[in-house]
């Protein structure tokens, strides 16, 4: 075990597995807990999961581009996500704009199938523009100027646009996501309680200025209270899940997903995994969330350069802290934000960028030192291959 730990593409491959399995697995069961629900509003048992394919599919190409992409191209990509990511936020205020259960977080281009959720790509913007920032400023951030601009005013914006779009879930995320990059390019630990003072502030101001949100807390504090409203789904995600038991009930057995659950497929997914595959396939997920965080942490540790270090680091934060708050939920141990597994839940957007993501992790796993040695060292065989084959062909 010590000896394939050891070996110079140990990281990419602790990245690789995983991810692979959580995809095969979140396919799977995107496609038992939506047939009900997909065969019942659209007459296609198979809608959902056909068009997760597609996605899957789309986010398989981007991860395989970029792999293979250099740093400097990583942090061009970088810029490019803030920009669109603040256009297409923008987009969600105009005619454009598709709202679902009280969020407008949707931009719509015609048919449902092009529609784009751009606060995903908010999340990665932070980690990928916010690395090459302080790539470069590294020198200079024991000055808390340079340490907070403009890293943070950028994704205040981005999280301010979609708390605007009535998004409070998916802003908390975010939020966490910007503190763990200070956390990690070294901000004090007084800096970084002041600010997480200031934002517990506005959640709360958020919170109590809004009935649906009150709602969410009182029902989290109160399980009897509206059982068919605010404390539906967290009641029929424990059922799912006590259902299951140890095995589990088989696989397209879930009783929940027949109306019960009705985000079964989507931030619920956890909940029929249990319920399906009982808690050996729950722990499997987990230990799963486990090996990949360990990997990104790793490849963040080993890592000499700082870009690929910090983009690393912020990567696997938005991966862990985000299946975190997903896994809590299902559990009922925080109230309900709404936030999807990551490469598990139904969601094109979701996917899409998740894989995105995970393709600029392997990136960053395919520079560390050991890493570049062993490439260096295979294409140097191949040249000496080469002109042995040469030498031996001209004689």
């Amino acid at each position: 075990m010590v000896e394939l730990l050891a070996h110079p593409q140990a990281s990419f491959y602790l990245v690789l597995v995983p991810a692979v399995l959580l995809l095969a697995l979140g396919m799977m069961m995107v496609l038992s807990a939506s047939s009900v629900y997909g065969f019942v509003q659209f007459g296609d048992a198979y809608y959902f999961v056909k068009r997760q394919v597609v996605f899957l599919a789309a986010g398989g190409i981007a991860a395989a581009i970029l792999a293979r992409r250099s740093p400097q191209h990583l942090k061009i990509l970088g810029w490019a996500l803030v920009i669109a990511a603040v256009g297409l936020q923008l987009l969600t205020f105009t005619p454009l704009g598709f709202t679902k259960n009280g969020n407008t977080n949707w931009v719509q281009f015609g048919t449902s199938f092009f529609r784009i959720q751009p606060s995903e790509l908010a999340k990665m913007a932070i980690v990928v523009w916010g690395a090459d920032i302080f790539a470069r400023k590294h020198k200079l951030l024991a000055d808390p100027r340079h340490l907070l601009i403009p890293f943070v005013p950028v994704s205040g914006i981005l999280i301010g646009l979609v708390v605007l779009q009535a998004d409070l879930g998916t802003g908390m995320i975010m939020g966490a996501l910007v503190l763990a990059v200070l956390w990690y390019v070294g901000a004090s630990w007084k800096l970084l309680a002041s600010i997480v003072g200031g934002v517990i502030a506005v959640i709360g101001l958020l919170v109590v200025t809004s009935t649906y949100r009150m709602n969410r807390i009182l029902g989290f504090f109160n399980q009897d209270l509206d059982p068919l409203g605010v404390n539906h789904q967290p009641i029929r995600a424990i059922f799912a899940l006590a259902s299951g038991g140890w095995w589990g009930l088989g696989l397209g057995a879930s009783r929940q997903k027949w109306g019960g659950l009705v985000e079964s497929h989507t931030d619920y997914v956890l909940a029929v995994i249990g319920e399906e595959l009982g808690l050996v396939g729950t722990l499997l997920v987990l230990v799963l969330f486990l090996i990949l965080g360990y990997a990104g942490f790793r490849i963040a540790m080993r890592s000499d350069i700082r870009f690929c270090r910090y983009t690393a680091a912020g990567i696997t934060s938005w991966f862990m802290i985000q299946a975190l708050v997903n896994i809590a939920v299902v559990l009922r141990m925080v109230p309900v934000l709404g936030v999807p597994l990551p490469l598990v839940s139904y969601g094109g957007s979701s996917l899409l960028v998740n894989l995105m993501g995970l393709g600029v992790l392997l990136a960053c796993a395919r520079q560390e030192p050991a890493y570049r040695a062993f490439l260096r060292r295979r294409s140097n065989r191949k040249k000496d291959r080469a002109l042995v084959t040469t030498a031996a062909g001209r004689g």
